[in-house]
């Protein structure tokens, strides 16, 4: 087993470490039926990462894992931080297309997957130069080269077992997490040792998690929230149930058959699950659920809670360039449940107007966060790291570095008492006959007329107005939806700038994003392409 200096984590790979020293048999991981003890998987750690230096892996190399959640998923990403490599998750669900862009981006020298995948990807892969190795977690390593590509299967990497690792230290770059991209190709958030080991103290300390906890990873762990499943349960020795679901149905199934005693997900897959029937029992082991990435509207906050009246419910807001900014404790719920709450522990959160002072309470601006948990920039993007890490107005000093805060793009505010609102992210807000529309306090009314099961609300262009709002929403159940009803609701509950000038009614389920939620960019490209603009 690896050993390790100090009992308290300060490099990613020594959250499991430590844990495994002081809980060797402990349950750490369980997939498909099977077990991982913290044991096993410090064991594996450690001889994946020498494996990766027996590669040739330089100090910093980034090591790209294209797989579904498994062991190996888990194993090759800390195995890469203990290396001193830097991991890159990639979306399971992604195009060979996209995974190309990505690992031409950072300049992969290895990459992780399945035989499989490797078959998706064998066309794309010459168009990635600096590809040096490819490891495959299944049989699929005696298949034929890919663009003059060694291929090595998992257990000659684990055996090989003979590499130094690099030395590191927490301000080293551990992973580049590439966002879904609101707009152009998707960027790579890159983040150190200290960003990942302080978000994972941070969040398990509101959320209470303990050593008992049964979480369930349900979210891909090439997003922010998905990968602090793992971060969170190895700091505190919990266990961790990994799931590929496809129907919402298996969430639930899974947390009924694992007593799961943490859900995280995103609103799109809470609005799914509210329409399911909970079985009452899931409240005697529950202990929270967590909303992120995105506002849960108030009708399924309400459902989720009927159903499960003991589950304490976390709405949490954060950001992939600085982990997580905000909670909602749960005893406030009842008093503003539409708030993010306040900052989490060990960040500050500012609001600040367009010239960097503060706002006053009530005043929209931007939310600004500072702390050990924002990142480090966007790989090879010094116009996009500029444009978004900057330095506070008011904090800098004499020295020759100065700290860098990052600037979300999102638009929130306070009431009396601190507390934040979110209004929406700037790029998506709708300007329409002079004013300015949040979407989400469009679609919060849409979810209140309790007629719809999913919903977005969009800004087409339009030659009078500026911009034209249109819902697109589906119905609820297997119900119809009627969208002059719809709208009459809406008139009903919101100034007329702000009522839909058209609902387009869907039958399936809306486009989501990699990160599961709801795509409003597609949809927005989907309505232009068809000549929706004007017409509306």
């Amino acid at each position: 087993m690896i050993s390790i200096n100090n009992s308290v984590a300060a490099l990613l790979h020594e959250l499991p470490l430590n844990s495994a020293l002081k809980m060797p048999e402990a349950p750490c991981l369980e997939f498909a039926g099977q077990r991982l003890s913290y044991a096993d998987l410090a064991d594996a750690i450690e001889c994946f990462g020498r494996g990766l230096v027996a590669l040739d892996l330089p100090r910093g190399g980034r090591v790209a894992v294209f797989l579904e959640k498994r062991f190996e998923t888990a194993v090759a990403c800390f195995g890469a931080a203990a290396a001193g490599g830097v991991f890159v998750p990639v979306n399971p669900i992604l195009k060979p297309q996209q995974v190309a862009y990505i690992l031409r981006d950072c300049n992969v020298v290895v990459l992780v997957t399945s035989s499989e995948r490797l078959q998706l990807l064998r066309p794309v892969l010459a168009a990635c130069p600096d590809l040096r190795h490819i490891v495959v977690v299944d049989d699929g390593a005696h298949a034929d080269p890919v663009a003059s590509v060694p291929l090595h299967g998992w257990r000659q990497v684990l055996d090989a077992n003979t590499g130094s690792r690099h030395r590191v230290i927490d301000r080293d770059v551990v992973a580049i997490l590439y966002t879904s991209g609101s707009t152009g190709m998707p960027k790579g958030v890159v983040l150190s040792h200290q960003n990942m080991v302080a978000g994972a103290t941070s969040v398990a300390s509101y959320l209470g998690n303990v050593s008992s906890d049964v979480i369930l990873a349900a979210l891909p762990l090439s997003f922010d929230a998905g990968f602090s499943q793992l971060t969170t349960a190895f700091h505190v020795g919990a266990k961790v149930v990994l799931l590929n679901y496809l129907l919402p149905r298996d969430v639930l199934n899974a947390v009924v058959a694992a007593r799961v005693t943490g859900l995280t997900a995103v609103p799109p897959l809470y609005i799914q699950l509210a329409h399911l029937r909970w079985p009452t029992t899931v409240s005697e082991h529950l202990r929270y659920f967590a909303n992120t990435g995105g506002r849960m509207p108030l009708e399924t906050l309400k459902s989720l809670r009927a159903a499960l009246p003991k589950t304490r419910p976390f709405l949490m807001y954060g950001l992939t360039e600085a982990f997580r900014a905000t909670y909602l404790p749960p005893e406030e719920v009842d008093r503003r449940p539409d708030s993010i709450g306040k900052a989490i522990p060990n960040a500050e959160i500012l609001v600040l107007r367009a010239d960097g002072t503060p706002c006053a309470a009530h005043e929209p601006g931007e939310l600004v966060q500072r702390g050990a948990l924002v990142g480090l920039g966007y790989w090879n993007d010094p116009g996009k790291t500029a444009e978004r890490f900057r330095p506070l107005p008011g904090l800098e000093s004499g020295l020759v570095t100065t700290e860098l805060a990052v600037f979300s793009g999102d638009t929130v505010r306070t009431d009396d008492e601190g507390f934040l609102y979110f209004i929406g992210r700037q790029d998506e807000m709708i300007k329409t006959s002079g004013y300015r529309v949040s979407p989400n306090e469009v679609e919060e009314v849409l979810y209140g007329s309790q007629m719809v099961g999913e919903c977005a609300v969009l800004g087409l262009p339009h030659q009078v107005l500026g911009q034209a709002i249109v819902a697109v929403a589906t119905p609820l159940g297997d119900g119809a939806l009627d969208p002059v009803r719809l709208l009459g609701h809406c008139r009903d509950q919101l100034p007329a700038y702000m009522v839909p000038g058209h609902v387009d009614v869907r039958a399936g389920p809306l486009p989501r994003n990699p990160n599961g939620k709801i795509d409003r960019k597609e949809l927005l490209r989907e309505f232009l392409a068809a000549g929706e603009g004007d017409r509306r």
